[in-house]
């Protein structure tokens, strides 16, 4: 795509990446690139690069990582650029005076359709609740998250077995072409921005250890969604009521009715083991034991002479 348009792209995480290269590729003009400081990670604590930064090191692009975005220098930096559009994917709330300053304003790519799933685990929510659709949407920023007005939006189907990890990457690719339509529809004014209708507004909170457990009380189809919203990351949790008790990671499961039990608990089969409910089991295929690597059922319990669990019919 030959463009005049200019603009400065603010993002962090691999998703951002997709949309970043997407633009770059197309020929559009990064003035600059914005994405968080380098954070000590790891057991050396050594400072680690977000994947936006190693994109633009990569190929040469300007680049941004204030510690505070409502810092004068960093505004008069942005000014500088002289952008008509700055393109926002994966990053931090924006205060007014950054996103107010392009002529032609300052753009989200988001990944639900919008207004449902705002927040900061739009896909993760998405296939917890059991939807079977979602998509990304470009919207124009304003002073609250993720409420601004619509400017395009693309839909995309979950399938019954699908993973948070599937469907973020096909969402990265679509928030990609997403975003370079509407850098097209704001150059060429033919855009109509929408204002969102709250009453159809759902949230997607940030995951936190508590959200990520299993409920025993819930039925065998939600800790199905429950498990492909979590996985591959940052994964579902097991609490395991054993002497002494432990949380465990599902890696790998499927849904098997036949194996049904009148409370919720842990049924071991042989080599195989079992999540049960009135309604239904979990299959474990894979799970990953407190200080030990994910792994098979099957080799976990080859390795584990000592009775862990109970044998059940």
């Amino acid at each position: 795509m030959e463009s005049n348009l200019r603009i400065v792209f603010f993002g962090t995480p691999g998703f951002a990446v997709a949309t970043l290269k997407h633009l770059f590729e197309q020929n559009i003009e990064i003035a600059a690139v914005v994405t968080a400081p380098d954070k000590p990670s790891g057991r050396g604590l050594k400072l680690q690069s977000s994947e936006v930064k190693k994109f633009a090191l990569a190929h040469d692009l300007p680049l941004l990582q204030p510690v505070s975005l409502k810092d004068q220098g960093f505004i008069d930096t942005l000014q500088s650029f002289r952008a008509q559009v700055f393109v926002v994917v994966a990053f931090r709330m924006l205060p007014h005076s950054v996103w107010s300053l392009p002529p032609l304003g300052t753009f989200n790519v988001h990944a639900s359709l919008l207004p449902a799933y705002r927040g900061a685990a739009p896909i993760h929510w998405a296939i917890i609740r059991g939807e079977r659709k979602t998509g990304v949407t470009t919207f124009l920023l304003d002073d609250q998250i993720d409420t601004g007005k619509i400017l395009l939006q693309k839909e995309c189907l979950i399938g019954p077995d699908e993973t948070m990890g599937e469907i973020h990457d096909k969402l990265q690719i679509l928030g990609a072409e997403l975003a370079l339509n509407t850098l097209t529809g704001l150059k060429n004014n033919t855009l109509s921005p929408v204002v969102q209708k709250n009453i159809f507004a759902s949230h997607a909170p940030k995951l936190h250890r508590e959200n990520t457990y299993l409920d025993p009380s819930d039925s065998v189809e939600r800790w199905y969604n429950l498990y492909r919203g979590l996985t591959p990351f940052p994964g579902v949790l097991l609490h395991l009521s054993i002497e002494p008790s432990v949380d465990i990671k599902i890696g790998k499961c499927l849904i098997n009715k036949n194996v049904k039990s009148n409370i919720s608990k842990i049924i071991k089969k042989q080599d195989e083991l079992f999540y049960s409910g009135p309604d239904g089991a979990l299959q474990l295929l894979e799970i990953q034991w407190p200080g030990k690597k994910m792994m098979p059922v099957a080799d976990f319990l080859r390795g584990h002479s000592e009775s862990i669990f109970n044998e059940s019919a």
